[in-house]
């Protein structure tokens, strides 16, 4: 396991009210907008702005209460999001980006308009040339074992920013990396925006949930809120048989 850039890579200081996972890794939460049909991009997977101003403030507030703010390269290269805290104030979590393949733009918004460099979590497969060139330009890379897929592995990824101090991860896409989440059975947290459309598009989670015989995600503990039109579900996920 490579952990370059270790001494330039400060997590941010966890408060002590948020509770460490009794199993030695961060808390995740997932947060993503949907329409009323669960989808999160259109059927040519062009993202849009579902959330309204009021709950765009939420979740960066939520963003700003975390050490990471967690995507896939997909949302990267198809959103160029910048990934900081604006609609409220509060600090701006560290990116973390999951990028098998080493794809990640240097002309990127998270670069240029972000205070926090990167982190890219990859594998050993990856580029070793294009690691080089994303160092120089100030991105810390590390590397963890791939999953049965070749992709980047969940569980060895947060056992990775665990060791590295990082106490809390948000996860906010894109599909790929929600259903990934969801399927390793590793998040703690859920806060859904509902916006009222409907795309009949690309869907935030993909495939199964679970593993073998939990193959059913159940949120309990749920409270809800309207902001604005928009419905904002949160809860703590339990995987049923």
């Amino acid at each position: 396991m490579s952990l370059m850039n270790r001494e330039r890579a400060k997590p941010k200081h966890v408060p002590e009210d948020k509770p460490t996972h009794i199993f030695h890794r961060p808390l995740v939460t997932v947060t993503y907008a949907q329409s009323l049909d669960g989808c999160i991009a259109t059927a040519g997977r062009k993202r849009l702005h579902l959330s309204g101003r009021k709950s765009l403030a939420l979740t960066h507030r939520l963003r700003a209460s975390h050490d990471v703010i967690l995507i896939g390269i997909g949302t990267v290269l198809s959103d160029d999001p910048r990934l900081t805290v604006r609609y409220v104030r509060g600090k701006n979590p560290r990116p973390v980006i999951f990028d098998s393949r080493l794809r990640f733009p240097l002309d990127t918004r998270i670069l240029k308009e972000n205070p926090e460099p990167p982190w890219i979590i990859t594998i050993p497969a990856a580029d070793l040339t294009r690691s080089n060139a994303l160092q120089e330009a100030g991105v810390s890379v590390f590397t963890v074992p791939p999953d049965a897929s070749g992709m980047v592995d969940v569980a060895a990824a947060l056992d990775l920013l665990y060791e590295m101090g990082i106490r809390s991860v948000m996860v906010e896409g894109g599909a790929q990396i929600i259903t990934s989440f969801f399927s390793k059975r590793v998040v703690d947290r859920v806060v859904l925006t509902v916006s009222p459309v409907i795309l009949g598009g690309q869907r935030a989670v993909s495939g199964t949930v679970g593993e073998g015989l939990f193959d059913t995600l159940r949120l309990q503990f749920v409270s809800y809120r309207w902001l604005g039109k928009d419905l904002v579900l949160e809860g703590k996920p339990v995987w049923e048989r």
